[in-house]
């Protein structure tokens, strides 16, 4: 059973938005209620446990104290100084996905402990490839998105320098150097995860690192404990793993995919490329990872337009025709032919 996040703000209209945004998004793994009246809330707080009050900072304290609940935030709208509070406070007017990650924040710092709720694994398909300039982020990131239209899916970059903040034209206030670190620290929850995860159209993503040491300086096999944890501790059902410059130790993060989509060239050093990596698996003891591969060729103008029609062209072009029909278990026409 999920947990409850109890809403009320003055204006009731608010509340109702809010928290029809974020259950029909399901963006956190939490009920959302909104209440019309303090005494409604009062009396829904005596009979069922609020794990989340988000409460107007223009409410009376006095009651506000009096609902049971593990963790209070107020909504502020910036016409008071809210940094004396015994509350933390988030500014009510900002998206709702903005003012979700600052919940998350606030209460993954709290003081309660935090256990992740109990979800069936998630699939992780990972997209990798030995071949350079091969539309592979651009393939995961339209597969991502056509995955987010039927599953929750959640989209993760491990690229040094992936370009998604000017792709999605968003200055990223978290990223995956902050849920790496409470990681290594023991400090990862689902709480913190929701605190940095964005959203491009129906698909949720984690913003890349932005320091490539982060990267560099994180094991391998740690990188795959993590992203095995992730699946196991979140709410997804899909994780496409968008797998970085690993050189050949991305074996050891393939080995917890489900499926391996792998883009591919025809040209003589790009095949040269696939066929030295498909000998190592079978030299270093990977060679089962080569049944969870599927090779792919991909249009060769699947992606060309640049500026900010390119998220846009991805899913109606001619490459997300292409992840259309590969997902249905075909092949692109021109690769037929």
């Amino acid at each position: 059973m999920k947990k409850i996040m109890a809403v009320y703000d003055t204006d009731p209209f608010y509340a109702d938005r809010f928290a029809d945004f974020v259950n029909n998004r399901e963006k956190i793994p939490l009920n959302v209620i909104s209440f019309t009246s303090m005494e409604r809330l009062l009396q829904y707080a005596e009979k069922h446990e609020i794990e989340i009050l988000l409460v107007s900072s223009e409410a009376d304290r006095k009651e506000v104290e009096d609902v049971r609940a593990a963790r209070v935030i107020l909504l502020s709208d910036g016409s008071r100084d809210e940094s004396g509070n015994e509350f933390p406070a988030v500014y009510k007017y900002q998206s709702s996905d903005s003012i979700i990650r600052e919940v998350m924040a606030c209460y993954g710092e709290g003081p309660i402990g935090i256990d992740c709720p109990l979800f069936s694994a998630g699939k992780v398909i990972g997209v990798y490839s030995p071949v350079n300039r091969c539309l592979k982020t651009s393939f995961a990131l339209t597969l991502g998105q056509l995955l987010s239209q039927e599953e929750k899916t959640l989209y993760v970059n491990l690229e040094d320098c992936s370009g998604l903040s000017a792709l999605m034209n968003e200055m990223f206030r978290g990223d995956l150097s902050d849920v790496l670190y409470f990681y290594r620290q023991g400090k990862y929850n689902w709480a913190r995860l929701s605190s940095i995860v964005y959203t491009w159209g129906s698909l949720d993503y984690i913003p890349p690192a932005r320091y490539p040491e982060d990267l560099c300086q994180m094991e391998v096999s740690c990188m795959a404990d993590f992203l095995a944890d992730m699946a196991k501790s979140a709410s997804y059902k899909m994780i496409v793993v968008d797998v970085g410059q690993f050189g050949r130790m991305a074996a050891d993060l393939l080995e917890i995919c489900d499926t391996i989509y792998m883009p591919v060239r025809d040209d003589t050093v790009s095949a040269a490329k696939i066929a030295e990596f498909d000998r190592y698996l079978e030299l270093s003891g990977h060679s089962q990872i080569k049944d969870r591969i599927q090779k792919v060729k991909l249009p060769p103008g699947g992606a060309q337009t640049r500026g900010k029609s390119y998220m846009d062209q991805l899913l109606w072009g001619e490459l997300g025709d292409y992840v259309r029909t590969l997902l249905k278990g075909g092949a692109g026409d021109w690769e037929k032919e």
